[in-house]
């Protein structure tokens, strides 16, 4: 009964945030609640944010190559990487999701086993419609996360929207349990 009232007092917290003008990233909530990011989405409201296990980590990364242009978005102590671009197409080997399109300027490695989870986040950023899925680390904290892209309007892509939800439907919801933060088997 007492980890259910504290994951009440996390999901009130995460409310006032929410209703607060000063727009947090999830990384920002993350901190100032002394939580991870994951956390943090597992307390977003339903209709804001979906979690989908290890098997869709996977399926989506081979799949963002398809979408067009993103941004990828990595957030470390404050400092915030961007790259707006076509998601790389890569290869699995020596534990490592390795990059592997030449033409491509976005290169890396991801570790393997770094990566446990994405959340499919539909949150309002600076006063725009936003949707982003964000891959997670065994600790709870991103790793890295991917925006949709917008045209030159600044409108989000109709297209990636519509694929973003049907992912969410499709891997979200069949595997993760929101209300409680734990995953769906």
């Amino acid at each position: 009964m007492q980890k259910q009232g504290q994951q009440n007092v996390i999901q009130d917290k995460v409310q006032e945030l929410l209703a607060s003008e000063s727009g947090f990233t999830l990384e920002q909530m993350a901190k100032q609640l002394d939580t991870s990011v994951r956390e943090i989405i597992a307390n977003l409201p339903g209709e804001m944010a979906s979690l989908a296990g290890s098997d869709a980590v996977w399926q989506l990364i081979e799949e963002l190559p398809t979408w067009g242009k993103v941004t990828a978005i990595v957030q470390n102590e404050g400092s915030v990487f961007e790259f707006k671009g076509e998601f790389p197409k890569g290869s699995i080997a020596h534990g490592y999701y390795n990059f592997m399109h030449h033409k491509n300027p976005f290169h890396g490695h991801l570790l393997v086993e770094g990566l446990v989870e994405v959340a499919f986040v539909s949150k309002p950023h600076r006063g725009s419609e936003s949707h982003a899925m964000v891959f997670l680390a065994p600790s709870g904290n991103c790793v890295f996360k991917v925006f949709l892209g917008r045209d030159a309007e600044r409108k989000l892509i109709p297209q990636q929207v519509e694929r973003f939800k049907q992912f969410q439907q499709q891997l979200a919801g069949a595997s993760a349990e929101h209300s409680t933060g734990e995953i769906r088997k």
